[in-house]
């Protein structure tokens, strides 16, 4: 019987359940497989276990209420001991990852930026030989002036679109525009980064460098762990 990909991100995020211990701070990622693992961790709080989360969403947020899990309801981000996030696409080898399809890319980075780790938890479609091959990069842009930012990014070969959201453009929980470029396989992730922060209008980008401590990667035969530079079943 086929697994269907909804089981292979379950069964990553239970397993990422195992790293986590009683009294940590925690960063709860945003996505589709991080929800799956903040509905299970509140399971795990219900039978005992004491944690306290930061949410990279609103909507996460509102998540982690419904499933009892603790909140640090604080803008003065604390040190982290662990976040589980997901991923758009992952770079085994480097774990270099593109992530913010949800539009959560800002948060995400600095919470990420505030842990000891960071987890990703994902079914292996999110696996990639070169980042930028599947999906767009997304980009965090301010609305005032936005049409110029977006002349910007394309000058840097990207092919940039505005983030839609039903008649208006879509709007982030931190009052940002998302502009999605596409700039095909990424040679050089690092350097484009850095391209992106220098352009005026842009908050931040969807490439994550350097950041990810681990990989847990869900397949039809079981969950891989990956670490930068190194696989293991």
């Amino acid at each position: 019987m086929s697994v269907g990909q909804d089981e292979l991100k379950l069964a990553a995020a239970r397993q990422a359940l195992d790293l986590v211990q009683d009294g940590m701070l925690l960063g709860l990622g945003s996505g589709s497989t991080a929800e799956l693992f903040v509905q299970a961790l509140g399971q795990r709080v219900a039978a005992g276990l004491r944690v306290a989360g930061v949410a990279t969403s609103d909507r996460v947020a509102e998540l982690a209420r419904q499933h009892g899990v603790p909140l640090i309801e604080s803008d003065d981000l604390p040190r982290l001991a662990l976040t589980v996030d997901g991923a758009d696409e992952i770079e085994p080898g480097t774990l270099g990852l593109v992530k913010g399809r949800g539009g959560a890319l800002l948060r995400e980075k600095l919470v990420a930026s505030a842990s000891d780790r960071l987890c990703i938890i994902a079914d292996d479609s999110k696996l990639v030989g070169t980042l930028g091959e599947k999906v767009p990069v997304p980009v965090a842009i301010v609305p005032f002036g936005w049409q110029r930012t977006v002349e910007r990014i394309a000058r840097l070969g990207g092919t940039p679109v505005l983030r839609q959201a039903g008649p208006g453009p879509y709007v982030s929980d931190d009052g940002l525009y998302i502009a999605d470029c596409r700039f095909g396989p990424i040679a050089e992730p690092a350097r484009l980064g850095e391209a992106l922060k220098e352009l005026t209008g842009v908050v931040e980008h969807g490439l994550f460098l350097g950041l990810a401590w681990r990989a847990l990667v869900a397949s039809p035969t079981g969950v891989m762990t990956l670490e930068p530079r190194t696989v293991t079943a």
